[in-house]
């Protein structure tokens, strides 16, 4: 294997373990915004109780995710210093203003949160929350900002000169069309993770504990569930408007995903195609007639064009070369996502039903969907990512710069290696704490509140965690 090809494998790989943190941090800061909210107007105990609960795994979460991300950042001078240079000053400012900004927000306020429990005044502390909350949503609009920029480059001009991409518009950068629909879909899939997340864990704690604080997670189920399924909606809604700019901005991409060879006029939706190893044509396909018409342009009659005709235009426009992406991969990932996250929604249509009036939910297989149901969205958002970014192959920066041109050239494959096998070993070491933290936390169900109260005098006393 080429230096290219592993440095790919490490940002994927980095990528991917990266974003099992971020959606469950997005989403489960707002949930426990509102549970402690909740309390903050009702003064039930249960309502501060579980947020301590959800906000404990809430924390490790988040300190898991900051640990990942920080290499991300390392690997652009590391591996892909060419891409770096190429469009770093356009780049760079979204994620600038994300590390300076958004992320000091939600930390500076979170750790207000983590220890003023018993120092600030409840509605102050209350605004730590969520400010925090807040905090990741600007972090995640910038972060996005950036990654819409490689998928639909705008707000800049080349300078032949120096060989690079100069940022002219950065509002045009902040406004571009693929961040305005990716930003809401994304968002509503984070709180489809953190609704299942605590649902799950409701379940499974009314499943094995029915005797212990029953009240207090029928009301945790209800949140997830009602959460889960909202959000699931608003990913339906989003994604279809998502559906429509790419079609827009990368109709191979949409091609791809519907393994769409020739052009058509209507577009059926393919339901599952059988395509030759190599993935150069279809063998069978079961379809929807003009349904990818619809979802592609909002018009059933409208035409979509297919990947053969697609390349033949590429190679005029940039030359000789394959300009279709992995079909396999494209295809698959599109439709994992689809269907785990419709799963998703089903379990927790299920779950809702089997606790309605007040009845407790049992059977094994409950149990074992209580236990999957936190991983069907969480994989969904991590395959939504996978044909998002292999789905813009060959391009590092569609229509401006190809991978294989993002890679730094000093580096060696023997380096590259050598530091693909040191993250992924530093991972696995983490995804054993993270996993061990919170099942331990999980089973031990909800804290038992302080009988004492301490003296708002005592300025002396040290700060603790609040846990």
């Amino acid at each position: 294997m080429e230096a290219l090809d592993i440095a790919r494998w490490q940002f994927g790989i980095t990528t991917v373990y990266h974003f099992f943190f971020v959606p469950i941090t997005i989403g489960t800061s707002f949930l426990v915004a509102g549970l402690q909210t909740a309390w903050f107007r009702t003064h039930k105990e249960k309502y501060l109780r579980l947020t301590k609960f959800f906000g404990k795994l809430f924390l490790i979460n988040f300190a898991l995710g900051v640990a990942t991300g920080i290499v991300q950042e390392f690997q652009f001078g590391m591996n892909w210093s060419d891409y770096s240079r190429f469009v770093g000053d356009i780049f760079g400012a979204p994620l600038a203003i994300e590390g300076l900004l958004a992320f000091f927000l939600e930390s500076t306020f979170l750790g207000l949160w983590i220890f003023g429990w018993d120092r600030l005044s409840p509605k102050l502390h209350l605004m730590t929350i969520w400010i925090a909350a807040i905090g990741t949503l600007l972090s995640s609009y910038f972060i996005l900002a950036a990654n819409s920029f490689m998928q639909n480059p705008v707000g800049f001009e080349f300078n032949a000169d120096k060989g690079r991409a100069e940022l002219t518009d950065f509002w045009a950068v902040l406004t571009n069309k693929v961040l305005l629909v990716t930003f809401p879909h994304q968002i509503v899939a984070c709180f489809m993770v953190a609704g299942a997340f605590m649902a799950g864990i409701a379940i499974w704690h009314l499943i094995r504990h029915p005797d212990r604080d029953s009240e207090a997670f029928r009301t945790a189920f209800k949140l997830g569930a009602v959460t889960l399924l909202v959000s699931g909606l608003g990913t339906i809604v989003s994604g279809d408007f998502q559906g429509k700019v790419m079609t827009e901005v990368q109709p191979m991409k949409m091609a791809a995903a519907e393994g769409l060879y020739e052009t058509s006029a209507p577009a059926p939706f393919s339901l599952l195609t059988i395509g030759t190893l190599d993935g150069s044509k279809e063998v069978y396909k079961l379809e929807v007639p003009r349904l990818l018409s619809y979802l592609g342009t909002g018009d059933f009659d409208a035409q979509v064009e297919g990947i053969n005709s697609l390349q033949s235009q590429y190679e005029q426009l940039y030359g000789p070369g394959e300009y279709a992406p992995n079909i396999p991969i494209s295809y698959w990932t599109f439709r994992i996502m689809i269907t785990l996250g419709a799963v998703a929604m089903a379990a927790g249509l299920w779950m809702m039903w089997a606790v309605r009036g007040g009845r407790m939910p049992t059977g094994r297989w409950m149990l074992r969907a209580a236990i999957a149901l936190p991983f069907l969205p969480l994989f969904a958002n991590s395959f939504g990512w996978i044909f998002t970014e292999m789905g813009r192959q060959p391009w590092i920066v569609f229509g401006l710069m190809r991978t294989s041109d993002g890679v730094s050239p000093g580096t060696t494959t023997a380096e590259v290696l050598t530091s693909l096998i040191g993250f992924t070993a530093i991972y696995g070491v983490l995804a054993i704490i993270e996993v061990k933290l919170l099942l331990m936390y999980i089973q031990r169900g909800l804290p038992d509140l302080p009988t004492d109260v301490p003296d708002d005098d005592d300025t002396d006393a040290p700060l603790a965690f609040a846990y």
